[in-house]
């Protein structure tokens, strides 16, 4: 075994034995149960961030599923960038963190990320800070330093934040449904309000989906995420679905729909089709086998 694999398994080991021992601080952000969640579904009048509850051993899972649904779950995969995009995507959560002079419509999260976790207490590498742009100005640079002093470093310090990355996007989360009310009709903003909570109260299952997919397309508030006028955010989602005693099925119906949409509206030259059955794929396994 070569120098550079003894130090990702290493850093896997480091990032496993953290995510169990770390997650205390997220127990109360997100509940994997109906039976956990306060109140009923239908009848919650509170248009403020849910109040939700996550044991150690759900929130382990989730992060982990995360890295897995975003990279695999490898350590390599935790510096990435797609061919096709201008930007890198970096984390268990593939945050987008923009070069100087890019310009896309997509959400940047990156710094945000950076920002939170130093704010928890993490010791970054003395070149990083939350106010600079991406330093990589495209995807040839990012690629011939891939193992280069500072690609290592922020590969090091992702692997060993597994937790706090979780609880950044569980934090994502509970601040959804306040945006998404706000952009919303008074008239639909009680069908959007209840379709969230039946898909977070139904279970473990429902519980992941929401998480997963507010991390992969966003919260769907954002005007400048649009392929002619329609998004494929969260609130798209929710706006999709059918009434159905299964929540869960309807939305992983409704998200492959947006995502359907998303790609036939896209700009030819994005090619965006050649992503379409991963992510089909991804929101297909939202429903429990």
């Amino acid at each position: 075994m070569n120098s550079t694999a003894k130090s990702q398994m290493l850093s896997l080991l480091v990032a496993s034995l953290c995510t169990v021992s770390c997650l205390v601080p997220i127990i109360n952000c997100l509940p994997a149960t109906a039976e956990s969640a306060s109140g009923d579904a239908g009848q919650n009048k509170n248009d403020g961030p849910p109040k939700l509850n996550l044991s150690v051993a759900e929130a382990t899972i989730v992060g982990n599923r995360v890295w897995r649904n975003e990279c695999g779950g490898r350590i390599d995969g935790l510096t990435s960038w797609n061919v096709g995009e201008d930007f890198p995507s970096l984390g268990i959560g593939h945050f987008i963190w923009y070069p100087k002079d890019a310009h896309d419509k997509f959400e940047e999260s990156f710094p945000r990320l950076i920002a939170f976790l130093q704010d928890s207490g993490v010791k970054l590498p003395a070149w990083l800070n939350p106010d600079m742009h991406c330093p990589w100005n495209s995807r040839e640079q990012f690629l011939q330093e891939i193992h280069g002093q500072e690609l290592t470093e922020l590969r090091t310090m992702l692997a060993s934040t597994v937790p706090l990355q979780t609880q950044f996007i569980l934090k994502r989360l509970e601040g959804a449904l306040p945006k998404m009310l706000e952009k919303m009709p008074p008239a639909d903003r009680e069908k959007i309000k209840s379709r969230f909570y039946k898909v977070l109260t139904s279970g473990s299952a429902g519980t992941f989906a929401l998480i997963d997919y507010v991390n992969f397309k966003g919260e769907g508030v954002n005007e400048g995420e649009r392929y002619h006028g329609k998004g494929w955010g969260l609130l798209q989602v929710l706006e999709g679905m059918t009434e159905s005693p299964d929540p869960v099925q309807a939305f992983s119906d409704s998200a492959a729909k947006m995502l359907a949409r998303r790609v036939q509206n896209s700009p030819p030259e994005r090619h965006e089709e050649r992503w379409l059955p991963g992510w089909k794929k991804r929101v297909s396994n939202y429903v429990s086998k």
